[in-house]
């Protein structure tokens, strides 16, 4: 191999590991600040064993990402049910309960398919799963499950372009949206923020749209939705979970929800797992 490009790899290879080094340590301070409501941010630095200008450009970009707030030293967290966490949060959400879902999804996939994968952390949860069901044409807008299957072989890699939102890691909004109405797909594989009378619900418009792109570009549409989007609340209608052929959802979800939605037509399948 030609010397500078050995040197080109090598390069990206650090580059990468200081990288996820960096998404580690941002996603344990989140967690930090989370559990605790506020921090100060000098508590922070010492913690980590990082200066205090790492850990102001940290909290910058989580702050970036709408997940904590910086004011006077202080880091803070005020999530509301209107607000959608940054995805440094939310993948350690239900994080049991959404393995046990990404497995009974990727299940349903077969081999040879063409398949819509949307950014949400539940999907991304399909990826150590996907192994036994290659080859895959996978399309997503999400840069963060991009990532984790580039390396993947048999995996014919779409990603769909646009404008990139930080909070959420991916691409949405109307040039995602045309990229997507020029594709189709066997099945997508999506999540929703919120549940509310048989209905899928999201906080933000743009993320919306791009999710309706995906639904109406697929042939078989599969919802993955852990119990706690059944006591969460957002703003945008996105479909009604009858349009979906199938439903996934863990044994935690309130039994009453589960009747709900089978009287509405819904099939609703519930991953194993231990209710608590």
């Amino acid at each position: 191999m030609d010397t500078a490009l050995e040197q080109f790899f090598k390069e990206a290879a650090i580059t990468d590991s200081r990288q996820m080094r960096q998404l580690s340590r941002r996603q344990q301070i989140a967690e930090t600040v989370v559990a605790s409501g506020s921090v100060r941010i000098e508590a922070l630095a010492e913690q980590f064993g990082i200066s205090l200008m790492t850990a102001h450009r940290d909290l910058d970009e989580l702050e970036h990402r709408g997940l904590l707030r910086k004011d006077r030293g202080v880091a803070t967290v005020t999530p509301t049910s209107l607000t959608e966490s940054s995805d440094a949060y939310r993948v350690k959400q239900q994080s049991e309960e959404k393995k046990q879902i990404a497995k009974m999804a990727s299940d349903l996939l077969e081999p040879g398919e063409t398949v819509f994968l949307d950014d949400s952390t539940t999907v991304l949860q399909m990826v150590p799963f996907l192994h036994h069901r290659l080859p895959l044409t996978v399309i997503s807008n999400s840069i963060t499950l991009m990532n984790a299957l580039r390396e993947m072989d048999d995996i014919n890699l779409i990603g769909l372009g646009g404008r990139y939102h930080s909070w959420c890691n991916a691409f949405l909004g109307h040039m995602t949206i045309n990229e997507i109405k020029g594709l189709h797909a066997d099945t997508l594989v999506i999540s929703t923020s919120a549940i509310m009378d048989g209905v899928a619900y999201h906080q933000y418009p743009e993320m919306v749209e791009t999710k309706q792109a995906m639904f109406r570009a697929a042939s078989r549409r599969i919802l993955l939705a852990d119990h706690s989007k059944f006591k969460k609340r957002a703003l945008h209608h996105m479909a009604r979970l009858s349009d979906f052929d199938t439903v996934i959802t863990d044994r935690q979800t309130d039994e009453g929800a589960i009747r709900d939605l089978r009287a509405r037509g819904v099939k609703v399948m519930i991953a194993p797992g231990v209710k608590v």
